[in-house]
């Protein structure tokens, strides 16, 4: 490790001295700097002193004097003097005259000569004497310290503290310090009470602070120290003295803390106390003990089991630091037995000297090795091995900083080391930089030389470092021991204070760079130019030097059409192209020089007006009426032209009128201010100047806005639309119509909507989404190409409104002998003028009469198929007739299969689809018919026509019969291809569905009678047109039956729904209705899960839903086990399509077999449901003990008496002790009923018991026996032994603590532990120390000893420290815990 060889002096050749006054006295303390004038501070605890009555302070050449009158106790305190970074600290102490002293010490002419310090101070093993450590070498300088620590002078016990700063802005990470004492003593090994190191950063000033504390010093602490800082490749160290003065002997009583003494301090046994020191304190009576005896020697010899004796025997009390004493001596009396003397812990040597490593070898003869950092070293040139007897010799030439390293030498198994610090000696400048000047643009250099080859050389220039670079301007170069700094083309920049710097001193020189004088050879020369031709200046100066061009004091950039030339001493300005601003003066300034060179352009142009701008051919302008008018020409011209505006032949002047003219340099601009119609026309323009004159002709055309069109005319009202017209505005405003925007807003509302966002170019409209029932107005905006006009007058207001569409689902609900029921479903769509109600019609089928008595089976067909076409008409009711017995037509009979049966749905007329139908007594699925809504449409193209139908075959039930168009063959049956023809066109008979008769016929007469039958044509079913009002009044119901109708008719049916806006379209039955009430036999419709037997529990609800069919309203009958339901036991409530059974709280006397019979007529079905009421069993009967053996009990029962109506599945046998009588199961489930138990101990008497069981569960009681069945043992008996009963008394501990926990507020939060004790201990709980007693936000909980704390819906102020305490008679014991109560964002 490099050291140097100089070290900083003190600033303070003489320091003051701690005293001892008495009070009231005068205290005097004086020190004498190095330096003469030298800036000296006093302090008191820290605190500068300033010189009064109280103080007095005074300076003489380098004599320094405190003063401090009239002594006080207060001014007992810790002086000190500074001077630069040396700080000195003394003691005032204050003597009472009473007799008692204060700690300080004597003066310093009451001491003696050997405890009045040295003078001065050297390293503990240096060489230097006095006079070199006393030099201080000026030209040294710290490249890491910015602060050292300075020699101090203490006395013994006193504290003092060497601080150290280093810098930290050019650091990455901390530097390395060291702190040595004399060279080599490394002081971080031994810090501990006496000595401390510290480490401080200020982040602010990015200083590193570091710290040594001496504490209590004691007179072998003074020498010399080192401070040594590394930062990777960078070193730097100082040096300092500590001088301890010895204080004078005084007799002190015995302190009983200075006896325990710590041995080995700073070693590893540090801070152990040595009893042994409180016997060098007692004062014991003198005997003559015979000899001295050694007793290190007699424990050396002794055996470690005697350690102990020996300690006692001589008075040794810290046992611990004596093994560890008597440890480190064996260890060091270890002797080596391959090395007669080991190699010395470190050696020193200067960089390029010869050093020589001796070893002495135990025995010649063993394999010797050396190595360097752990690497073997082979002798060459640089290292050499030589020998002389047993000494081994490693001689290392010309060291080198790579030398500095652990060496290390092996004898055999053995081997020892040591460190060899290589010192880098200081290099010195040998010859000094010279002051030099010169001028800009010449080539200068600095030349030093020092005293060592490959030194480390610094340049910098005003103390900035310079690095050498490939874009520096400087160049350093190393030549042996020479060293040099070239500049070339210099410049004033490069004017400054450079140094050079090396480890061993710094050298400066002053560096002046002037301009060489500047003369003018060709000056610039004013010139006229015409506007678009070339300026060309140009200059010459003596120098080749650079320059700036000014136009009107600003710089001129380079540009295309703006060139800058320079070559040599000629500078040239070429401007290409020049403009009128081009005009101006120009200046040339040569660089770094405070000359100028000028000269003035002049350019000229003729007037031009400038109306490119107006893309119009004859320059129109046009202009929104009530807009101003700020029309700018452009005007060229050099010199500035005069321009003169005119309308027709008056000229228009610059006044502040409405219509003015405004002149600028390069443009005049004419001004209209709120434009009116009248103000269309020329506008002449004139420019004139010196150079000629021009003049252009302006058209200023003012346009508007258009007039509003008239109020808008409503012609056509829908549901949510509307049809509106209006005509053209008046007056367009000059420009054409463009569009329309069309506007609406509610009657009630004020705020407008636009419609259209595209303009309307019609002049009719359309709104749509308008809301039904709000009354609305709407306008109309007209557009042209200058804007939009006022919005026209509102239209008149308007309501939408629709009628509801026709009624949904037209089905017959029910049919009598005189009523038909229909129902339906409300309208698809509303609208907003609601629904008020409905109208319900009928009429009779045209051409039949209704006859109860008729047994035809076929519809007669209609002749005329145009009167399908009025269906869908509402009739007036006067116009309607009814049907009587005088206009009915015996001869032609209806079939009964036309009828439509209840139950049958309507197709919608509307829909155009099929709909699929089913026959009401079989309920078979029928073939999709089509819909019938478009008779009406299409009978207008089959007017004329006749459509006919024939049967050819009675149908079967549920079966389309073919209807064959009339005029096919005579109506004769035709084939597919005919009759696909013939249905190819629009016929009414495929709208009507046949169906056979409901009575039945029989299959084999029908076929009979349908060979012998003549086939005639048929008529199809078709309504009247005589409708009837069924309901005078408006019904809301959906669901209406119409009464007194003849029995056997036929009717059609249609519904309309009515609002305000009128009645909707009819929706009409497409079949007819037969007036005559069908038998359907019953049936019952027996759910799945009753055809099994129902069971339920006792106490359940029975409640039991049994549907069937069947018409007329079947009579339905219940029966219990062949007798009628008693009605005030069982809840019997029937409907028309289903019979109820209830029972609120089932019985076992409910149960049974039920029977219901469902009769219509004389038809009537049955069903049998069987339900089962079920209970827990009895308790079996008579259990009794049949045979005891061994350990074996063997049990007989019977059967319970009550099974509880179900079957019993199993037994449960338990057994107990006579003398606990506590029962355990043996078995559960057990069948049979007998059983042997095993198992059983000897000596116990047992009882048992057993419980029966079904599907409900166990018995509620059990059947015990009434004798015990006693286990006894064969042979010897058995005598229990007497044992001491053992006490479980137990003192309260918490087996698991409360455990820290965080709650979220709002959220219950448990708090959990557990404790044992015996007697069971009681538990409390506190919050903060408090107890919680009657809180309800807590609940407590103690189950086996697990203690349980809620808190419900903690907030944060429940948060704090819980503590559980458990509390008997033995004692009590206490945990807590700390809960925290967050609140959720």
């Amino acid at each position: 490790m490099p050291e140097p060889t100089t070290k900083t002096a003190s600033a303070f050749t003489k320091v003051p001295k701690s005293i001892e006054v008495t009070v009231g006295s005068v205290a005097e303390f004086s020190a004498e700097t190095a330096k003469v004038g030298a800036d000296v501070k006093w302090q008191k605890d820290g605190e500068d002193i300033q010189s009064g009555e109280k103080y007095t302070i005074r300076a003489k050449d380098t004599q320094h004097t405190l003063t401090v009158n009239e002594v006080t106790p207060d001014d007992e305190a810790v002086y000190s003097v500074i001077c630069g970074t040396s700080k000195i600290h003394f003691d005032l102490k204050i003597f009472h005259p009473d007799g008692e002293e204060g700690s300080g010490l004597p003066t310093d002419d009451s001491l003696p000569d050997s405890a009045k310090g040295r003078k001065d101070s050297v390293w503990s093993v240096g060489e230097g004497s006095t006079d070199e450590i006393d030099k201080h070498d000026e030209s040294q300088r710290s490249t890491l310290f910015i602060e050292k620590p300075q020699s101090t002078v203490m006395n013994v016990g006193g504290d003092v503290i060497f601080t150290a700063k280093v810098e930290a802005k050019d650091l990455l990470r901390k530097p390395t310090v060291k702190w040595f004492k004399g060279k080599w003593m490394d002081l971080a090994s031994k810090a501990g009470k006496h000595l401390q190191l510290k480490e401080l950063y200020d982040r602010n000033a990015k200083i590193f602070t570091f710290e040594m504390h001496i504490i209590k010093a004691k007179e072998n602490y003074g020498g010399n120290y080192r401070c040594e800082v590394t930062y990777k490749d960078k070193f730097d160290s100082c040096t300092f003295d500590l001088e301890v003065l010895e204080s004078p002997a005084t007799p002190q009583p015995i302190d009983i803390r200075s006896a325990f003494k710590r041995s080995g301090e700073g070693q590893d046994d540090a801070g152990e106390l040595d009893f042994s020191g409180l016997l060098k304190h007692r004062e014991v009576k003198q005997e003559d003990t015979g000899p001295d005896i050694d007793v290190w020697e007699l424990l050396k010899a002794a055996q470690p089991s005697e350690y102990e004796k020996i300690a006692f025997q001589y008075g040794i009390t810290d046992l611990r630091g004596m093994l560890k004493r008597l440890k480190r001596i064996k260890r060091e009396e270890k002797k080596s037995a391959a090395f007669a003397k080991v190699l010395d812990p470190a050696y020193q040597v200067d960089k390029g000297g010869r050093i020589k490593l001796i070893v002495d070898l135990a025995d010649p003869t063993v394999d010797l090795k050396w190595y360097k950092n752990g690497q073997e070293i082979r002798p060459s040139t640089k290292f050499i091995f030589e020998h002389k007897g047993t000494q081994r010799m490693l001689v290392i030439n010309n060291c080198t900083l790579n030398d500095d390293a652990a060496y290390q030498v092996r004898a055999g198994d053995e081997k020892c080391q040591t460190e060899l610090f290589v010192r880098e000696l200081p290099v010195t400048i040998t010859k000094e930089l010279q002051d030099t000047s010169t001028y800009v643009g010449e080539r200068f250099e600095l030349e030093c030389e020092v005293s060592e080859e490959g030194a480390n050389v610094k340049w910098f220039k005003n103390g900035v470092e310079l690095e050498n670079g490939v874009r520096a301007r400087h160049r350093i170069k190393e030549d042996g021991l020479k060293h040099y700094l070239y500049i070339d083309d210099a410049t004033k920049a490069d004017s400054g204070t450079y140094s050079v710097m090396t480890t061993g001193g710094t050298s400066k020189a002053e560096i002046k760079v002037d301009l060489r004088p500047l003369r003018i050879i060709q000056p610039l020369t004013d010139m006229t130019v015409k506007l678009g031709d070339e300026i060309n200046l140009k200059c010459e100066i003596s120098e080749n030097i650079s320059g700036r061009w000014y136009k009107n004091a600003q710089i001129i950039q380079s540009s295309d059409r703006v060139k800058m030339y320079h070559k040599g001493r000629i500078h040239r300005l070429i401007i290409m192209n020049s403009l009128v601003d081009d005009e101006g003066d120009y200046t040339f300034v040569p660089e770094a020089y405070a000359i100028t060179l000028s000269a003035k352009v002049h350019v000229i142009d003729p007037p031009k007006i400038h109306l490119d701008f107006l893309k119009a051919v004859d320059y129109t302008v046009t202009v929104v009426s009530g807009n101003k008018l700020r029309l700018e020409i452009p005007v060229s011209g050099e010199p500035a032209p005069k321009v003169v505006w005119k309308r027709g032949d008056k000229v228009i002047t610059d006044s502040s009128g409405r219509i003015r003219a405004e002149s600028h340099p390069d443009h005049s601009s004419l001004i209209i201010d709120c434009a009116e119609r009248d103000d269309s026309g020329n506008y002449s323009i004139m420019v004139m100047n010196e150079a000629g004159l021009d003049s252009a002709v302006i058209k200023i055309k003012v346009v508007d806005v258009p007039d509003p069109p008239e109020a808008p005319l409503v012609t056509e009202v829908g549901e949510d639309w509307c049809i509106m017209n209006w005509e053209p505005p008046k007056y367009d405003g000059g420009s054409p119509i463009l569009g329309y925007f069309i506007e609406r807003k509610k009657k009630q509302s004020s705020r407008w909507m636009r419609l259209n966002f595209d303009l309307c170019r019609e002049h009719t409209f359309e709104p749509k989404k308008m809301i039904e029932g709000v009354a609305y107005e709407v306008r109309v905006f007209a557009v042209n190409a200058i804007g939009t006009s006022k919005p026209s007058m509102p239209s008149k207001a308007f309501i939408p409104l629709a009628v509801t569409s026709e009624p949904t689902l037209l089905a017959v609900d029910d049919v009598t002998d005189t009523t038909v029921t229909m129902k339906w479903r409300p309208p698809d769509h509303i609208g907003a003028a609601g629904l008020d109600g409905y109208v319900i019609e009928y009429c009779f089928e045209a051409g039949t009469v209704p006859d109860s008595d008729s047994d035809s089976a076929w519809t007669p067909i209609i002749t005329d198929a145009a009167q399908f076409r009025n269906l869908g008409a509402l009739t007036d009711s006067n116009e309607a007739a009814k049907l009587t017995d005088s206009n009915v037509d015996k001869s032609a009979e209806v079939d009964a299969s036309a009828a439509v049966q209840p139950g049958t749905v309507a197709a919608p007329p509307s829909s155009g689809k099929t709909t699929p139908t089913k026959d009401a007594s079989v309920g078979s699925e029928t073939k999709e018919v089509p819909d019938s809504s478009k008779a009406g449409g299409e009978g207008a193209a089959q007017k004329g026509k006749a459509l006919t139908g024939k049967q050819d075959k009675p149908a079967l039930p549920g079966k389309v019969e073919n209807i064959t168009p009339a005029g096919i063959a005579g109506g004769q049956p035709v084939s597919q291809t005919e009759q696909a023809k013939a249905t190819a066109e629009p016929t009414l008979s495929k709208d009507i569905q046949i169906t056979q008769d409901n009575r039945g016929v029989d299959a084999a007469s029908e076929q009979k009678e349908s060979k012998d039958a003549v086939t005639t044509p048929t008529e199809v079913a078709r309504p009247s047109e005589r409708w009837t009002v069924a309901n005078p009044d408006l019904t809301d119901k959906t669901r209406f039956t119409i009464p007194n109708l003849p029995t056997g008719a036929k009717i059609f049916v249609r519904v309309k729904a009515v609002n305000a806006a009128g009645a909707s379209s009819p929706r009409l039955h497409p079949q007819p209705i037969l007036v005559k009430e069908v038998v359907e036999p019953p049936k019952i419709r027996l759910p799945r899960h009753l055809k099994q037997t129902y069971i339920r529990r006792v106490g359940e609800t029975v409640n039991l839903v049994i549907p069937f069919q069947g018409k007329p309203r079947p009579k339905v009958i219940w029966k219990k086990d062949g007798v009628l339901v008693d009605v005030s036991q069982v809840s019997i409530r029937n409907s028309e399509c289903d019979t109820i059974i209830f029972i609120r709280k089932a019985a076992r006397g409910h149960s049974g077999k039920y029977e219901l019979t469902v009769q219509v007529d004389t038809l009537e079905d049955k069903a049998t449901i069987d339900i089962q009421i079920v209970d827990r069993p009895g308790p079996p009967q008579v259990v009794q003990i049949v045979q005891v053996w061994g350990e074996n009990a063997a049990l007989e029962w019977k059967p319970p008496k009550d099974n509880g109506n179900a079957a019993i599945t199993g037994y449960t046998i338990q057994k107990a002790d006579k003398k606990t009588m506590e029962w355990f199961t043996v078995i559960e489930h057990y069948q049979r009923t007998s059983i042997t138990i095993p198992d059983l101990i000897i000596g116990n008497e047992y009882y048992f018991r057993a419980f029966s069981e079904n599907m409900c569960g166990l018995s509620e009681n059990a059947t015990v026996t009434k004798n015990c069945a006693k286990i006894e043992k064969e042979g010897t008996p058995y005598k229990n032994p007497n044992y001491k009963e053992f006490d479980f008394s137990e003192a309260p501990q918490f087996t698991h603590p409360l455990i820290s926990t965080i709650a979220v507020a709002g959220y219950n939060a448990t708090l959990n532990c557990s404790v044992r004790g015996n007697p069971k201990p009681k538990i409390y709980w506190f919050k903060n120390r408090v107890l919680i007693t009657d809180d309800p936000r807590y609940r407590t909980f103690n189950s086996q000893g697990v203690c349980t704390l809620e808190i419900r819906k903690p907030s944060p102020y429940d948060g704090g420290i819980y503590s559980c305490k458990a509390e008997n008679d033995l004692g009590s014991t206490e945990v807590e815990c700390k809960l925290e109560v967050k609140v959720t964002q």
